[in-house]
């Protein structure tokens, strides 16, 4: 609030003001706006053209079946070719949607009529194909398939007797309790309990996973403005991409050193330490993470560091580059749709007409 009062912060967007009318005790967002109008247009979430056949198979519910069920392997082989699509250049979600409502059919009817090692390994395939669903529905106006599929995946890690699935639901788990609201506190329990099952060490899967939570747990603590314990787990997590290596990156949660570099802007930006991200961002080089979506989503959080200290020449040029390495990231992405509308109608001469390209690109409908 200080820094919004003293002009070294703009009108925050609709997440940071939803937040502090809430702690605030306001109803009315106007009476933080003042004569500040939010375009609903920058604030809608969009809809993939896809989200019905995704919904209706997360919603339908099979209880007899006599065909045999796939070989496992074979069914994690697919799930590993789907996180594949999902990391890939092109129109992630599009791909992925395509082979969504199969896959979760398969799997789930596989977990189903094995038993033993066999349905514990399709489990922990299924608590997997579950992550990919939730990834697909981020950004959505389906906040409630969200929450379904966290509490699924971590429900099907828990049968798996897996605690390196189960580590990978509470990571995403932390994501759905962001988005929904919920207590830091809840997320950083949670992630310190499903760190705690892991085999201490250094095997590559035990000691990611174990990393990606203390990410997890820094991120929560710098959602609510808690520097000095960030900056604890963070380091901790920097601690790991160390001890795997500078070419280290988990093949589904890219997890390693790029990963863990490019996060720190994140954390700088919710702790509204505009400068102190600038920095980072100017360090960090994400071309080299194995995921189009990753680079992309992180040049969002560089143009969102840069947006903090009013520089909108970076701020257009980030997004830009952004929506050219996965299209589809950044047009599900709200404050790349919310930067856009507001740059492309009362930004700077110098970037409004690429703004307004970029919008036009991005199918974004213009506010009346």
């Amino acid at each position: 609030m200080k820094a919004i009062e003293t002009g070294r912060l703009g009108v925050p967007r609709l997440p940071l003001l939803l937040r502090l009318a809430d702690v605030l005790g306001v109803e009315d967002l106007a009476d933080l706006t003042g004569d500040e109008r939010l375009s609903a247009a920058s604030y809608t979430k969009a809809a993939h053209s896809a989200l019905p056949a995704v919904q209706e198979a997360l919603t339908t519910y099979h209880f007899t079946g006599s065909d045999e069920p796939e070989d496992v392997a074979d069914l994690r082989t697919r799930v590993q070719q789907a996180w594949t699509l999902w990391h890939g250049i092109g129109e992630h979600r599009t791909n992925v949607a395509m082979v969504l409502p199969d896959l979760l059919g398969d799997l789930q009817h596989a977990a189903r009529v094995y038993d033993g090692v066999d349905r514990r390994r399709a489990l922990a395939a299924l608590a997997q194909t579950y992550h990919l669903a939730q990834l697909y529905l981020s950004f959505q106006p389906a906040p409630e398939l969200v929450m379904l599929t966290g509490d699924r995946a971590m429900s099907a890690a828990q049968d798996a007797d897996s605690p390196r699935a189960i580590a990978v639901a509470a990571w995403y788990m932390n994501h759905v309790f962001r988005d929904a609201g919920e207590r830091h506190e809840a997320r950083v329990d949670l992630a310190m309990k499903a760190a705690d099952l892991l085999r201490p060490g250094d095997a590559p899967e035990d000691l990611a996973r174990r990393g990606l939570l203390h990410l997890a747990t820094a991120l929560s603590y710098a959602k609510v403005g808690r520097k000095g314990d960030a900056e604890r787990f963070w380091d901790q997590a920097d601690d790991a991409a160390k001890r795997l290596g500078k070419t280290y990156a988990h093949p589904y949660l890219i997890f390693g050193r790029g990963m863990v570099d490019a996060y720190a802007i994140t954390m700088k930006a919710d702790l509204v330490r505009g400068s102190e991200a600038v920095d980072v961002a100017e360090k960090v080089d994400v071309t080299s993470m194995p995921s189009a979506t990753r680079r992309s989503f992180h040049m969002i959080e560089s143009a969102r560091a840069y947006d903090l200290q009013r520089e909108p020449v970076s701020v257009v040029h980030l997004l830009q580059k952004a929506y050219e390495e996965s299209p589809e990231t950044a047009r599900f992405n709200l404050f790349t749709r919310s930067t856009v509308c507001e740059l492309a109608e009362s930004g700077p001469t110098t970037v409004r007409g690429d703004a307004r390209v970029l919008r036009q690109k991005m199918g974004i409908p213009i506010a009346a």
